[in-house]
């Protein structure tokens, strides 16, 4: 097994480029031409990233996480969603990296196989980070008028959220 993993990579690159030879495909200008692709949609969605990351450092920083958060809590414990998982909610949607850090720290401060650690595991999985994903793909291409997207997404993840709790008590107390 650790042959097929050493040699997969390079028995599928030489793969790709004999078959390009028979073909009569220039192999080398096909490749340029991919990376300059690479390289202009890279350049396409820094600048969108950026700005997302700012934004999430500025809401952290700002104390603004903790006062939703305290407002929020008498709404969240009469739906069974625990305090310790808000931030979670609220960032997930947003930054994949934020809400790993979030989830680490429920992970240390409650423990893994606690209500709020076992509630977050299932929302790290069944949640997507909407907003870095539509900046991504619709910033890659272009699109700058999302439609449904966003309220889709959104109402996708809203109901994630809202389901993580509801099958942690089902199936994990």
């Amino acid at each position: 097994m650790r042959y097929i993993s050493v040699f997969a990579v390079p028995v599928f690159i030489l793969l790709f480029v004999a078959a390009g030879l028979v073909k009569g495909v220039g192999v080398y200008d096909c490749f340029a031409e991919g990376a300059k692709e690479g390289v202009r949609s890279m350049l396409g969605i820094i600048a969108p990233l950026v700005g997302l990351m700012v934004a999430i450092n500025m809401f952290r920083a700002s104390g603004a996480l903790e006062l939703i958060s305290s407002a929020l809590s008498p709404v969240l414990s009469f739906i069974g969603l625990p305090t310790e998982v808000l931030p979670l909610a609220l960032l997930r949607p947003v930054s994949g990296s934020a809400s790993l850090a979030l989830v680490t720290d429920i992970f240390q401060t409650v423990g893994p196989d606690s209500p709020s650690g076992r509630i977050a595991s299932v929302m790290m999985g069944s949640t997507e980070t909407t907003f870095y994903t539509v900046a991504v793909y619709f910033g890659s291409v272009g699109i700058k008028n999302t439609r449904h997207t966003l309220p889709s997404a959104l109402t996708a993840d809203l109901t994630a959220i809202l389901l993580s709790s509801a099958a942690v008590r089902i199936f994990l107390s």
